[in-house]
């Protein structure tokens, strides 16, 4: 059964849809879910993080599992970089400050000055779990890149389809190749790998 307290969520605070974690073998975390279970989402605080998160896949994570206890959960060292543990109850704990044996990258979840989430958590049974895609892209990306395609032509690389010609059918493929790094604020894009807090509190 699913306990839950009242929080003020502060998740997306554009409402773009900057709520979304991706998981390769879980697949979508939503930190801002549109359930019909009252009070879920995640609030973001100086010192915590606190709420659930839905996934489709695995069900709820606890952002608080225990919170009785000072050091339980998930904590915001007040500058915006994470560490501790979330609970699910179909996949265990998430550890949002992993550290890799004889590697010196960072690879925990930090929040920037604008409230962007970025870095890993990592989950014994799940894999890692990704917070933001690694460059989000615009429209005049897209017109900059489809322009240099064009120019490319059927011998240096336009002609994806691989028929002699240039024509829709290698348009749909490059334009199926943009949408895997689609920004999540088109509207025709599928969620993107981004959650956004209106907590900024560096």
């Amino acid at each position: 059964m699913l306990c839950l307290t009242v929080s003020a969520e502060n998740i997306d605070p554009d409402n773009d849809g900057s709520q979304f974690a991706y998981g390769e073998n879980v697949g979508w975390l939503n930190f801002e879910p549109n359930r019909p279970e009252p009070n879920v989402g995640t609030t973001v605080s100086d010192n915590q993080l606190t709420g659930f998160v839905w996934a489709e896949n695995i069900g709820w994570i606890n952002l608080d599992p225990n919170d009785s206890d000072p050091n339980s959960g998930i904590k915001n060292d007040g500058s915006g970089f994470l560490s501790g543990f979330a609970w699910g109850e179909n996949v265990g704990w998430l550890n949002f400050n992993p550290q890799v044996p004889n590697d010196a990258n960072q690879y925990g979840v930090i929040i920037d000055s604008e409230g962007n989430f970025d870095g890993w958590a990592w989950g014994e049974n799940i894999g890692w779990i990704h917070f933001q895609s690694a460059f989000v892209l615009d429209w005049d990306d897209l017109a900059s890149f489809a322009a240099q395609w064009l120019e490319t032509g059927n011998e240096l690389g336009a002609d994806l389809y691989i028929d002699g010609k240039v024509n829709l059918l290698d348009y749909s493929i490059l334009m199926n190749n943009w949408l895997d790094e689609c920004p999540v604020d088109w509207g025709i894009c599928p969620p993107g790998y981004k959650v956004k807090t209106a907590w900024t509190g560096r």
